[in-house]
């Protein structure tokens, strides 16, 4: 079984760099592009499934390419963001000026420390690893999207590679319409791709702040 990992499109909060957990923007319009252009792509492969967070953000960003293949996506909560808490819609300069201490703590170990009244890494890890496996005992063969956002896609890849989690800002880099490619074989996890963005056009694949 090969697991397709894809970040949603690009949001207003993306475009400046804010946190964006549990807060719910749709897609930008060429954030719709993006998504867009990813079923214009893969459309064609022979998907078994797609699991989407329940976010309005990733759920347009699975729409094309399930309208596309008829597949209904499967909504998993396990999926979700990490949530952010006081961090919510502000920016890492705002976060760090009205809560610095747990700021700093945030950046040493994102695993064990959570924004304040948010979520700790480890906990996205082990709410995430529910549904990756629900997906293994499902599908033990062909290719299934996991449509999700960039702190749960690189903690999924951490736990799926055996990097710690509290490493997943300083291993992993997840542009918004970044793909990543997992191939589950006889001996574990077998990264195929990262972050690849290479179906988008040029224009969207330079946005800044992404």
């Amino acid at each position: 079984m090969k697991l397709f990992f894809i970040r949603h499109g690009e949001t207003t909060h993306s475009k400046i760099g804010g946190y964006c957990g549990d807060l719910n923007p749709d897609l930008t319009e060429d954030g719709s592009k993006m998504a867009h252009q990813f079923a214009e792509t893969y459309a064609d492969l022979d998907w078994a499934a797609v699991y989407v967070s329940p976010m309005q953000r990733t759920l347009s960003t699975a729409k094309f390419l399930c309208d596309r293949t008829g597949l209904t996506p499967q909504i998993r909560e396990g999926i979700k963001e990490l949530a952010y808490g006081k961090w919510e819609g502000k920016t890492p300069d705002e976060v760090n000026q009205e809560f610095h201490d747990d700021y700093i703590r945030w950046l040493t170990d994102p695993g064990w420390n959570a924004p304040t009244g948010g979520e700790k890494g480890i906990e996205v890890a082990r709410r995430s690893s529910e549904v990756i496996r629900e997906i293994q005992e499902r599908h033990e063969t062909g290719n299934v999207l996991v449509v999700s956002h960039k702190a749960t896609i690189r903690i999924m890849i951490c736990s799926l590679l055996g990097i710690d989690a509290g490493r997943f800002r300083d291993r992993i880099a997840m542009p918004v319409g970044g793909v990543s490619v997992v191939e589950f074989r006889e001996h574990g996890p077998l990264m195929h791709a990262l972050a690849d963005r290479s179906y988008l056009d040029e224009n969207l694949r330079t946005r800044p702040g992404t």
